[in-house]
């Protein structure tokens, strides 16, 4: 019985351990603003990451309230449920990224390429999307409410309703027409 509770013990402890970030990552991303392929799952970030490059990083679950990710490279990261809320993510590279059911309220994605990203389920009441480029995203049943998509490029995305929109397909994300 004894020998059930402690093997029981150290498994909690193992699947504990593997579904935290790792100490060694979050102090190179620290360390030099850079940490491609890290996993900094759950990880708390609120910090400035001006032009962090997180190529492929694993930040599911993380907290990045009201993080400074301005030019960021996110390309390929994971941020599955992340709590985006008010993060600065201005110019930042977002290409194939995972959203899926982040929180994004009132975030900043100005300028922001979201090119075949991945928002199902993503929540972006009030976030600011100007000219940003949503070529091939995904937004099926995101919460969209008072976000502003204005002059947004929305060519072969997926809207929360599963429509498929083609607007602005030869449109040069940036300029103003």
């Amino acid at each position: 019985m004894k020998k059930t509770i402690i093997l029981s013990l150290v498994f909690i402890l193992l699947a504990f351990q593997a579904s935290a970030y790792k100490q060694e990552d979050l102090d190179k991303l620290k360390a030099t603003n850079a940490c491609k392929e890290c996993d900094l799952t759950k990880a708390d970030l609120r910090a400035n990451l001006y032009k962090a490059d997180l190529n492929g990083a694993n930040l599911t679950e993380a907290n990045l309230i009201g993080a400074d990710l301005t030019k960021a490279n996110l390309y390929g990261a994971d941020l599955t449920k992340a709590d985006l809320r008010g993060v600065n993510l201005t110019g930042a590279n977002l290409t194939n990224t995972d959203l899926t059911s982040s929180n994004l309220i009132g975030a900043d994605l100005i300028e922001a390429n979201l090119t075949s990203s991945n928002l199902t389920g993503a929540n972006l009441y009030g976030a600011v999307v100007l000219k940003a480029d949503l070529t091939g995203a995904v937004l099926r049943d995101a919460q969209i409410d008072f976000a502003d998509f204005t002059n947004a490029k929305l060519c072969n995305t997926v809207m929360p309703d599963g429509q498929r929109i083609f607007q602005d397909c030869s449109r040069d994300i940036g300029k103003d027409e």
